[in-house]
């Protein structure tokens, strides 16, 4: 177990081992979920921009306007839920 200590601001050091644990370094973002039982669980936000920045562009293909996206998946859920 790592413990932790709330400074007067509010801010809490996240212990060594719980960053290398979680692969956190610095400017990673974090989301902290509150449980009913008044738990804290801490996540990693998986991805930054800039790692997902252009993934979906591929050169070469044509632009699809947002009508075409919305035709797409409505005919898609059509077909799916026949």
């Amino acid at each position: 177990m790592a413990l932790a200590t709330l400074t007067t601001k509010g801010q809490v050091t996240i212990p060594k081992a719980i960053r290398d644990s979680l692969k956190l370094s610095t400017g990673d973002k974090i989301e902290i979920v509150v449980t009913d039982k008044r738990e804290a669980i801490i996540r990693p936000v998986s991805k930054k921009v800039d790692e997902i920045f252009c993934k979906l562009h591929k050169p070469g293909t044509k632009a699809v306007s947002l009508e075409e996206m919305e035709d797409a998946v409505r005919n898609r859920m059509r077909d799916k839920f026949k």
